[in-house]
């Protein structure tokens, strides 16, 4: 394993990437319909996808707290499609994914270098 990549790397990444991959079959390769409806493209595309790449930038930023706003962002829709039979309640389970990664990222204290600012040179005299 890489040095430095942790359990939260891998939840979040695996969630960013499954919710993307999930968009792509829903609007692109869905079994249950023949015909994309632009409509339903750009909705679940701003409510199902953007929270993945959303997810993804946090896990390389500097702040955690993208990754609850990319769960607390996808939680209805997801919610919506978790109670439905076939491959898309999987999105239930992505974006149970990014609050497990945003509770790890949080039991590591990775904000706490944002939160404190960046100081340099602490406690040297020039």
């Amino acid at each position: 394993m890489m040095r430095g990549l942790r359990m939260f790397h891998i939840v979040g990444a695996v969630s960013g990437i499954g919710s993307m991959l999930l968009w792509c079959i829903l609007i692109f390769f869905n079994p249950y319909t023949d015909t994309v409806n632009a409509d339903a493209a750009r909705n679940t595309f701003i409510m199902l996808f953007l929270p993945g790449t959303v997810a993804l930038i946090s896990l390389f930023g500097p702040r955690k707290t993208f990754m609850l706003i990319a769960f607390l962002w996808s939680l209805l829709p997801s919610l919506y499609l978790a109670g439905t039979p076939g491959i898309f309640a999987l999105f239930g389970v992505t974006s149970a994914g990014y609050l497990v990664a945003y509770l790890l990222m949080r039991g590591t204290g990775r904000d706490r270098s944002a939160r404190e600012g960046f100081i340099p040179n602490r406690g040297r005299r020039w």
